[in-house]
């Protein structure tokens, strides 16, 4: 059995890495490796992602600033600066910034499976019907209203 593919010692200063746009938040590469996944999101007030569930991936989100309401499995919770949301695997859930300035945040989520590869195909993307097609492509499936 071989070691799992690592990232390289060192310092990530703001802003080295990848960058990208998607449905109106930004999200910068903070590192990636095959057993972690770690971005910095931006998000502008009265933005938010809708439910999704990671079949395979666990996520821990710090918030750096502004106001969210995380939904997890259809309850809502408030979080802000310093708050820790913790979404394990297979559970439904969104985040939303609901203050009045934007909020900053970073997720680290592990393992990293497609994740970077889903970014990589929903960057500049306006269409989301097709957001959610790339999304389940990925290993992300949305929860749609009924």
């Amino acid at each position: 059995m071989s070691a799992p593919d690592l990232p390289a010692p060192g310092i990530s200063p703001p802003g080295d890495g990848a960058e990208w746009r998607i449905l109106g938040h930004s999200y910068w590469l903070r590192s990636w490796s095959e057993p972690c996944f770690v971005f910095e999101t931006y998000d502008p007030p009265g933005t938010g992602i809708p439910a999704h569930v990671h079949r395979d991936q666990d996520e821990l989100i710090y918030v750096i600033e502004g106001d969210v309401e995380f939904e997890l499995d259809g309850t809502r919770h408030r979080a802000g600066a310093g708050d820790i949301a913790r979404l394990p695997r297979g559970i439904p859930h969104g985040y939303f910034s609901v203050g009045t300035t934007a909020s900053r945040m970073i997720f680290v989520v592990t393992p990293a499976g497609k994740l970077k590869e889903l970014f990589d195909a929903l960057h500049d993307l306006e269409d989301l019907d097709e957001a959610f097609a790339r999304s389940a492509a990925h290993g992300v499936e949305f929860v749609r209203e009924v």
